[in-house]
């Protein structure tokens, strides 16, 4: 915080200064000024919170100067002293907003009082001030959000559109009547080019705003529409379009070359036909999903994609092809371990994918739905002959679908892609097989049930057959840590739990979980979380 001292006489000023313990208000500079002309040019570089200032000063007197203050820094507080006990000056003071007026000599009480009360006027209302800024922020922040929720509604529910149409059409200036019919284009982006993920991170949310802020930047300019990203997909975004229909390939195709020039890359578009507003907007939807699933995915000729409704397009519906049908040679590779092996069972399914006339993304997300089936199978099946009966431990590796630099759908990469996808998962279960062998993984178990045991290093290698420093050794190889940290952690965990009834004593909870003394179970508490294991009940209750 900044004071401004105004007087034309600097033993006053620097008796103002010693009168005050500025540091116990806060203050972090004390700038001077000999005339109010000065005093403004500070002021404009400071931007102080209190300005004490003199009334008879020459060039630029107290009076004038609070007028300035109260014009252009509205949020600075003011306070006069002088030497003349003037009505017009008082009046002067008071009517540009002045909290005191100190006749000199300068009683330090009365001076420090003042300080105080400006000090605390100032920072209620510099409070009061970035709270109403912190909310305009969210406000600007959540606006984007509301309108997507809404139009994201209006597909999925007539009825919602009159519980909204007032500010519906408030916000995009249209009344019932101009927008008798609208149409829904689908942006996919199931599958995105490789360097668009990685330039944006792999950051899905930053790619859905960039796009979405490019649609409307034309949309809105032409009161034609609105883009909004669509809350019921995780990649879909839906462009609502009212007006000028016979603009409609045009604009489309401009907003395209927007994503190209911004992100070297076109997009794919699903059209449906023109429906009634809003009682249409679903079956207009459904039209550009399904025109945006028929299409040929070894292509990119056409990128916008109009429902035909005559009917489907045979072209990308033709010769369908199962993955299930390839389950048992995967299921045979994966169990060889051989990367060679795999890499033939990829081959050999993909020989016959090359044999298709056209794949359409519908074909390729039944193919994504079979891989999932057929995951689950084998995690269920090759956990089982690995000994540990649970699948938790195989990772859910989805079916890469990967894209060349023109957008089409790569075969070569995927080659490459699967074989490396179904060699990860042969590599987890090879480590999964051979965990279930170690005995650390039976000391584990045997840990997690024995907790509240007084269970020691000795006794563990007693119990196993097995020598102390193997024990040691492997425990820390598998799981990162000692023996006696993992049983310490295990213990604090089952404590947290046990401390949310509060029914139960510390001293209770202590012996339940291993240790027989409250203190030092409190100690170890302490260390291990941060606080008490009151402090820790409170906190969750």
């Amino acid at each position: 915080m900044n004071v401004l001292l105004v007087d034309d006489e600097q033993h006053v000023r620097e008796a103002i200064k010693l009168l005050v313990d500025w540091d116990s208000l806060g203050v972090e500079r004390i700038i001077e000024a000999e005339n109010g002309s000065l005093a403004i040019e500070l002021a404009k570089q400071y931007r102080p919170a209190i300005i004490v200032t003199d009334m008879m000063m020459p060039v630029v007197g107290g009076v004038d100067l609070m007028a300035w203050i109260h014009e252009h820094l509205p949020s600075t507080r003011t306070i006069a002293i002088s030497g003349h006990d003037d009505f017009d000056l008082v009046r002067g003071t008071m009517k540009y907003g002045g909290l005191d007026y100190i006749l000199k000599p300068i009683d330090p009480e009365v001076l420090g009082e003042a300080l105080k009360k400006a000090k605390l006027s100032w920072e209620q209302e510099e409070s009061a001030r970035l709270y109403q800024n912190l909310q305009k922020i969210e406000m600007n922040q959540l606006k984007p959000v509301y309108w997507d929720k809404l139009f994201s509604n209006l597909i999925s529910d007539v009825n919602y559109y009159y519980s909204v149409k007032d500010v519906l059409h408030n916000e995009f200036q249209l009344s019932r009547e101009q927008m008798p019919q609208c149409q829904i284009i689908i942006i996919g982006l199931e599958f995105v080019e490789r360097k668009i993920t990685e330039k944006f991170n792999n950051h899905r949310d930053l790619l859905f705003f960039a796009l979405t802020n490019i649609c409307n930047e034309l949309l809105r300019s032409r009161h034609a529409g609105y883009a909004c990203r669509y809350w019921n997909s995780e990649s879909e975004i839906v462009i609502f379009y009212w007006d000028r229909f016979d603009e409609l390939n045009d604009l489309l195709a401009e907003i395209n070359s927007c994503f190209y020039r911004s992100l070297r890359a076109r997009f794919d578009f699903g059209a449906g036909l023109a429906h009634p507003f809003p009682e249409g907007l679903k079956n207009s939807y459904d039209e550009a999903k399904s025109a945006l699933k028929q299409r040929n995915m070894l292509q990119n000729i056409n990128w916008l994609h109009v429902y035909e409704a005559s009917g489907m397009r045979t072209d990308a519906n033709a010769g369908k092809l199962h993955l299930s049908d390839y389950e048992e040679p995967f299921r045979m590779a994966l169990l060889s371990s051989s990367e060679a092996e795999i890499a033939v069972a990829v081959n050999d399914w993909l020989e016959d994918v090359k044999l298709l006339p056209a794949i359409s993304f519908e074909q390729v997300e039944l193919w994504r739905h079979e891989f999932t089936v057929m995951r689950s199978q084998w995690a269920k099946l090759l956990s089982s002959d690995a000994g540990s009966g649970s699948a938790a431990e195989l990772p859910s590796l989805a079916l890469p679908i990967p894209l060349d630099d023109q957008g089409r759908l790569s075969l070569s990469l995927w080659q490459t892609e699967l074989s490396d996808v179904l060699m990860k998962y042969s590599d987890v279960l090879t480590s999964s097989r051979q965990k279930d062998r170690s005995p650390i993984n039976d000391i584990v178990k045997y840990i997690e049930q024995n907790y509240n045991q007084g269970i020691t290093l000795q006794d563990i290698a007693s119990r196993f057959h097995l020598s102390r420093e193997y024990i040691s050794r492997r425990f820390k190889q598998e799981t990162g840590g000692n023996m006696s940290d993992f049983l310490e952690k295990t213990r604090i965990d089952k404590a947290k739990m046990l401390l949310q009834n509060p029914h139960l004593k510390i001293i209770q909870i202590a012996e339940m979980v291993g240790y027989p003394d409250e203190k030092y179970f409190s100690k170890v508490f302490k260390k291990s979380t941060g606080c008490s294991p009151g402090q820790y009940r409170k906190s969750v209750q």
